[in-house]
């Protein structure tokens, strides 16, 4: 049974755990989500001690096949697209690699035409020598092209539902293969029979109520915890942020219900990693950062060649899928002259400056945490113990 079932049988049947959740979304006093609040800390401490992982978006391709009403990269959006050669991919992640990352996220938009024949492998592949730690997050697949993935060496997947309200996600999705609503929910399913070692879910809040995408959210990460037990699972609450097509989301969620959203996630399930992104500006994020917060963005762009400029020369529109070169060729600002971003971030803060805010509130950055190495000792000892069990 994949989560779908389940997914259709929600409110109605919840868990022991999904009423507790329940109970933890619901409107508190001040002086209850200040308790909230204070545990989600001391969970926080004792699971994960004073780290905090460092991560960085390296955006590949800003083509697309999809019409999501909110989404920059919005097929019908009139933008400046660009897919990078791998050498330029290259030199991005080294960009990346000199401020510190080893823990990179390959984005990327929905177009088979742009992002296939093995690109996103040879992207991996170019990488991977110089970076322990690579994930992806691109159009959903089946789980037979996530083991080429895997295997190429990108050991996590992220993918958000976006919404998890049916109706609200058929009225955003107007085209393209993103409008199957099911067939994204499985996604992380997918990607585990794929081989992932880690996977991370969210809901992009501002695009449906916000306490049923928790519900949901929480729903999905149960699931995935009781079925996809091999996995390691991050949980993330990106917030709308201002992009090209100027979508206006019909719902909000206040700093207020922000907090309690990752206090909440944090008391009902005490070891899962809480992701947080440059989309909160900085005042907003060095508040959060102590409460629940295990892994973090710094310094991102959210457009093909954001950090060098790579793939500035080859700025075009794409029209039903052709490419169509420009009248005159993209100079002055920099508005005109690098592709366009899938969204505004608020934090505008070097990796630099937020490693030494961490550190000045008593967290301690985390830039490398995982080595393939770690793979091949575990392989080694486990090979000797079984020789050794089989000799006389």
């Amino acid at each position: 049974m994949s989560f779908v079932e389940s997914f259709n049988q929600l409110p109605d049947h919840k868990s022991t755990l999904l009423k507790r959740f329940s109970s933890l979304i619901a409107p508190k006093t001040a002086q209850e989500l200040e308790a909230m609040a204070r545990e989600s800390q001391a969970i926080t401490r004792k699971h994960f001690g004073r780290t905090m992982r460092m991560f960085a978006p390296l955006y590949l391709s800003n083509e697309c096949i999809n019409n999501c009403k909110y989404c920059g990269f919005s097929r019908d959006n009139p933008i400046l697209r660009v897919t990078l050669s791998i050498d330029q991919v290259i030199k991005e992640a080294r960009h990346l690699t000199d401020q510190g990352f080893r823990n990179i996220l390959l984005v990327a938009g929905e177009h088979p035409k742009f992002v296939s024949d093995g690109y996103l492998e040879a992207c991996i592949e170019a990488i991977r020598p110089f970076v322990p730690t690579i994930g992806i997050e691109v159009g959903p697949m089946e789980a037979a092209e996530y083991a080429r993935m895997v295997q190429a060496g990108a050991e996590g997947l992220v993918v958000y539902q976006e919404t998890y309200d049916r109706t609200e996600y058929a009225d955003l999705h107007t085209a393209g293969p993103k409008k199957n609503f099911d067939w994204r929910l499985e996604c992380p399913e997918r990607g585990y029979e794929g081989g992932f070692r880690r996977i991370g879910i969210g809901a992009l809040f501002g695009l449906a109520d916000w306490r049923w995408e928790a519900l949901a959210l929480a729903a999905h990460l149960e699931f995935l915890q009781q079925r996809c037990w091999k996995s390691s699972f991050t949980v993330s609450f990106p917030r709308m942020r201002p992009a090209a097509g100027q979508f206006r989301p019909k719902f909000s969620l206040t700093d207020r219900e922000y907090v309690q959203l990752i206090a909440a996630f944090r008391m009902a399930f005490p070891e899962v990693g809480i992701v947080l992104s440059t989309r909160e500006d900085q005042a907003l994020r060095d508040a959060l950062f102590p409460l629940g917060i295990t892994t973090v963005s710094a310094g991102s762009h959210t457009e093909p060649g954001g950090y060098t400029g790579e793939g500035s020369d080859d700025l075009h529109l794409t029209v039903r899928g052709k490419r169509v070169e420009l009248d005159t060729p993209t100079s002055g600002s920099k508005e005109c002259s690098r592709a366009t971003e899938q969204f505004g971030i608020a934090d505008t803060r070097s990796p630099a400056q937020v490693s030494e805010a961490l550190r000045t509130m008593g967290l301690d950055p985390v830039w490398k945490d995982w080595d393939e190495a770690i793979l091949s000792t575990a392989r080694l000892a486990t090979a000797t113990a079984a020789t050794t069990m089989v000799l006389p």
